[in-house]
């Protein structure tokens, strides 16, 4: 894309990078209350079923993935005008979903500035390793990645690891305002948590509480994962890494169902996000309708995404992702000549 039609596609999102104080108190009002009824709602229903309780702590996890797109838009500075407003709701929600205010905004910062770059992997990202890369990894590396990928690890202990660990401890490098957020919403946690239990009592909570937080953690890494890890999505090296590309071309436009659209505040529109990250959730699918250049974003439907689960390993050559069991019909079919050396002819059909 050349830089005057770069330059007119940034023109033509412009309008809607701006939040409307109105809608943004509307989604509070709509989004926190019900999650907060619906959590009352969970423990009044464990003297009638239990199934029962699962079930409103499904739904309720859909408003923790809503609120959880209200705490990502304050880390853009996008749903509201005012910054401090934006800290204190960012951090208010992120004591909601169980992350760190300016620690998951910095991370995420890079995530979009290194977004489909593959010299900059590494910090708000899925790992990723290109084929090259996992021919040369020994067999503990390999194992740990096939680990990492297998989807029981990834939607099933990462949102463990995410809550448990990665949220509650600072990064080395961490400035003072993030570290004192983190130890901020630590404190507020514990508090809450242990007023909660001693309210009503522990097993009550762990099994509300962790319902909801692991149905909405899972249910997160796949948005994630699903709008940037399908078949041709772009990867590039320093050198080639193009912004817009990585926007339009690496980032997906995930098709969801009106009611789940509504859930997960409009973040399915990923492509706009990426090319504007000060566009409101709110106007996301009125930016994508607008703009047609836009369109051209892969879509992928519920359906379609499930293939996903099985791409593992990219391909910077053919520029798509393949599946572990291509790397070994691969790997059989060039071992008479194989180099394992990092050179990206290695793998070419000819």
């Amino acid at each position: 894309m050349s830089k005057e039609k770069t330059k007119q596609l940034h023109k033509d999102v412009a309008p809607f990078a701006k939040s409307d104080k109105k809608k943004s108190i509307m989604q509070l009002i709509n989004t926190v209350p019900p999650f907060l009824i619906l959590w009352f709602l969970a423990y009044q229903s464990l003297s009638v079923s239990i199934w029962l309780t699962l079930g409103i702590c499904v739904i309720a996890a859909g408003f923790v993935i809503r609120t959880f797109i209200i705490f990502h838009d304050c880390t853009h500075g996008s749903f509201f005008k005012n910054k401090k407003t934006n800290d204190i709701v960012g951090t208010i929600t992120g004591v909601l979903t169980l992350f760190a205010y300016e620690k998951w905004k910095r991370e995420h910062s890079i995530h979009h500035a290194t977004s489909s770059n593959l010299d900059k992997r590494g910090t708000g990202d899925i790992w990723i390793m290109t084929i090259e890369e996992y021919v040369e990894a020994s067999k503990w590396q390999r194992f740990g990645y096939r680990l990492y990928r297998n989807p029981i690890v990834m939607f099933g202990f990462g949102p463990l690891f995410l809550v448990l660990i990665s949220s509650r401890f600072n990064r080395k490098d961490a400035r003072k305002k993030e570290r004192n957020n983190t130890y901020l919403t630590n404190v507020i946690l514990v508090a809450l948590y242990t007023g909660m239990i001693l309210l009503i009592g522990w097993q009550a909570f762990v099994l509300i509480q962790g319902t909801i937080m692991f149905v909405a953690g899972s249910l997160g890494i796949w948005l994630f994962y699903i709008q940037h890890t399908f078949e041709d999505s772009y990867f590039e090296e320093e050198s080639e890494w193009d912004y817009v590309k990585a926007a339009i071309d690496g980032s997906s436009y995930y098709k969801l169902p009106r009611v789940l659209q509504w859930a997960t505040g409009n973040i399915g529109f990923h492509h706009v996000h990426h090319l504007s990250p000060r566009v409101p959730n709110y106007n996301l699918e009125l930016a994508h309708e607008s703009t047609p250049p836009l369109h051209q974003a892969t879509t992928i439907t519920i359906k379609e995404s499930l293939s996903s689960i099985r791409y593992r390993l990219y391909d910077p050559e053919k520029m798509r992702f393949i599946a572990f069991k291509d790397v070994k019909h691969m790997l059989k079919a060039a071992r008479p000549s194989i180099d394992l050396k990092p050179k990206r002819t290695t793998f070419d059909s000819k």
